[in-house]
C-alpha cells in the first residue's frame, strides 16, 4: 500500500526504516495518523515510525551519519529525523495523576507492537504499517474504519480526559460515529476537565473547525455530557425556538447544522486555515446570546431580541477560556454582533450604499465578505427550509464600493490637514475631532474624494 504522502518523504522514511534494520531494528513500522488517513483515501503531511529493539542511543547513533537529528523529544523517546519524521520507541505509560500529564512513561524497544498499541486512543489510530504492505492491527482498527465507528482501544482510554476531545474532532473530520462504550468512558472522564490546559482544549477545537462534519462533533459533546463544560454551548441545549422560522429544533440543533453549512460553505470557497476558522467559530457562538433574551412574544412566539449584541461578551469569555489568538476573537466578534444584518431592513428594500458602508466600517477587522458567508450558513442551518444568500444585494452594493474585504479608508488623513496650514489645525484633540467627523461624513456620502474632503472641513470650520 502507497501511503497518500509526499513521495519524497516517504522514499526518506523508507531508507531511515532500512538503515535501522540494518543497525539491528527487529521491526521498524509506519504508525498513526499516516496509517489511518491513507486507508481513508487522504493526505497526510507526516510519518511516524516507530522502531523495536534498537534503544535510544542505537537509533541516533544509526542515524547521525546521514541524516539531521534533534533531539527535542528524548524524555519520550522520541528522535526529529531530517526535520519532518518522528522516529520514536514504544513506550509504557503508567497512570500516577489525574488529567492529561498525569502519567509515567517509559521506553521499551523490546514491546511487542500489540503492547505498544495498547496506549492508543482509538483502535483507527491503533494501526501499524510495514514497508513490504504488511499491516499490524491488533485491534481490527481497520474493520472500525471500513464502518466508520470511534472505538477506544483499551481500558486504558480512561486515563486521559483530552482523549474526549479528540474524538469530537475526529468525529468532525471523519464523520464517525462513537461507539456505546467509548461514550459511557468518555462521560466518566468529564470530572477531569478542569485538569486541561485551555492550550490543549484550544488546539481541539482548531481541529474540529476543519471537519467536514463538525455538527456531529458537537453532537459527541451532548452525547458525553461534555457540553456543560462550556456554559454558553450548554445553555442553547434544548432552548426553544418559531417553529415556523426555525423547522430543526432548538438552537443548539441549529447551531450544529450551521456549522455543518459553514464548513461546506468554507470548502465551497477554497478559504484558507484562519478563515475557515473564523467562520466554524462565529457560527458555533452567533446565537449564544439566546440563551438570555429568548421569550415568548405577546402572539405566543419564542422571539430572542437583542441576542446579537448578547451574544458577543459570552462569545469573548468561551475564546478567552480556551486562550485563542487575539486576532480569533477580534475577527468573531463583529461577525457575531452583526450577523442579524440582512433582517434591518424589509425583504422588499435594497440596502444603501451608506447603509453597507457603515456595516463594514462596524464589522472591522473582520469584512462584509466573511459576513455573507455567515449569514449564508445561518440561513442554510434551518432544514429543511430553502437555501439562499442573504446578504447577496449587500455584497453587490460592497463591490461597487470597494469594500467587501475590508472597511472604507478615511480620505482625509491628519497630514492632509497639516498640509493646509490655512485652515488652522495642529496636531491636538481638535484636530482628532475634526477627522472622526470627517470619516462619519465620507460613511455617510457627503463626499468621495480628497479634495471634497478638504471643503467639507472648510466648510466645518466656518461652522
Amino acid at each position: 500500500m502507497r501511503l497518500t504522502i509526499n513521495p519524497d518523504q516517504f522514499e526518506c522514511a523508507k531508507r531511515i526504516a532500512e538503515e535501522l534494520e540494518a543497525a539491528g531494528a527487529t521491526d521498524c513500522v509506519m504508525v498513526g495518523g499516516c496509517v489511518r488517513d491513507s486507508l481513508l483515501g487522504l493526505s497526510s503531511k507526516d510519518i511516524d515510525l516507530e522502531v523495536y529493539g534498537l534503544n535510544y542511543n542505537q537509533i541516533v547513533k544509526a542515524l547521525t551519519r546521514n541524516h539531521q537529528i534533534n533531539l527535542v523529544g528524548q524524555a519520550f523517546g522520541i528522535v526529529l529525523v531530517d526535520g519532518a519524521i518522528d522516529v520514536s520507541i514504544p513506550r509504557r505509560e503508567s497512570k500516577v495523576g489525574i488529567g492529561h500529564k498525569g502519567f509515567s512513561t517509559e521506553s521499551d524497544p523490546n514491546m511487542t507492537p500489540a503492547e505498544a498499541a495498547l496506549r492508543r486512543d482509538f483502535t483507527v489510530n491503533a494501526i501499524a504499517l510495514r514497508f513490504d504492505g504488511e499491516f499490524v492491527d491488533p485491534f481490527n482498527g481497520r474493520a472500525d474504519l471500513e464502518v466508520g465507528i470511534l472505538r477506544a482501544t483499551s481500558e486504558k482510554f480512561r486515563e486521559d480526559p483530552l482523549r474526549v476531545l479528540r474524538g469530537m474532532q475526529f468525529v468532525s473530520r471523519f464523520g464517525f460515529e462513537m461507539e456505546t462504550q467509548t461514550i459511557s468512558m468518555c462521560r466518566e472522564l468529564r470530572t477531569e476537565f478542569s485538569t486541561l490546559s485551555p492550550e490543549r482544549v484550544y488546539d481541539e477545537w482548531a481541529k474540529w473547525a476543519r471537519g467536514n462534519y463538525p455538527g456531529k462533533g458537537l453532537d459527541i459533546l451532548k452525547k458525553t455530557g461534555w457540553l456543560a463544560e462550556f456554559p454558553c454551548l450548554g445553555a442553547i441545549d434544548g432552548l426553544p425556538q418559531d417553529p415556523a422560522w426555525h423547522p430543526e429544533g432548538d438552537v443548539f440543533g441549529h447551531t450544529a447544522h450551521v456549522c455543518d453549512a459553514a464548513a461546506e460553505i468554507a470548502q465551497r470557497e477554497g478559504l484558507t486555515e484562519n478563515e475557515r476558522l473564523t467562520l466554524l467559530m462565529a457560527a458555533l457562538l452567533h446565537d449564544t446570546g439566546k440563551a438570555g433574551t429568548t421569550v415568548r412574544n405577546e402572539a405566543g412566539r419564542w422571539v430572542s431580541p437583542g441576542h446579537a449584541e448578547a451574544g458577543v461578551p459570552l462569545s469573548e469569555v468561551f475564546l478567552r477560556s480556551l486562550k485563542a489568538p487575539h486576532w480569533l476573537i477580534d475577527h468573531v466578534k463583529p461577525l457575531i454582533r452583526e450577523h442579524m444584518a440582512p433582517m434591518s431592513i424589509q425583504r422588499d428594500e435594497k440596502p444603501t450604499a451608506k447603509s453597507v458602508r457603515r456595516l463594514a466600517m462596524r464589522l472591522d477587522p473582520s469584512s462584509i465578505s466573511m459576513l455573507a458567508l455567515l449569514c449564508e450558513a445561518d440561513n442554510n442551518g434551518r432544514p429543511p427550509l430553502p437555501k439562499g444568500k442573504p446578504l447577496e444585494q449587500w455584497m453587490e452594493i460592497a463591490a461597487k464600493e470597494s469594500v467587501e474585504a475590508r472597511a472604507p479608508e478615511p480620505l482625509l488623513l491628519g497630514r492632509h490637514l497639516l498640509e493646509r496650514p490655512e485652515l488652522g489645525y495642529e496636531p491636538g484633540p481638535e484636530m482628532g475631532r475634526v477627522l472622526k467627523a470627517a470619516y462619519e461624513a465620507q460613511l455617510d456620502g457627503d463626499f468621495t474624494d480628497l479634495e471634497a474632503a478638504i471643503e467639507w472641513v472648510k466648510n466645518e470650520r466656518v461652522k
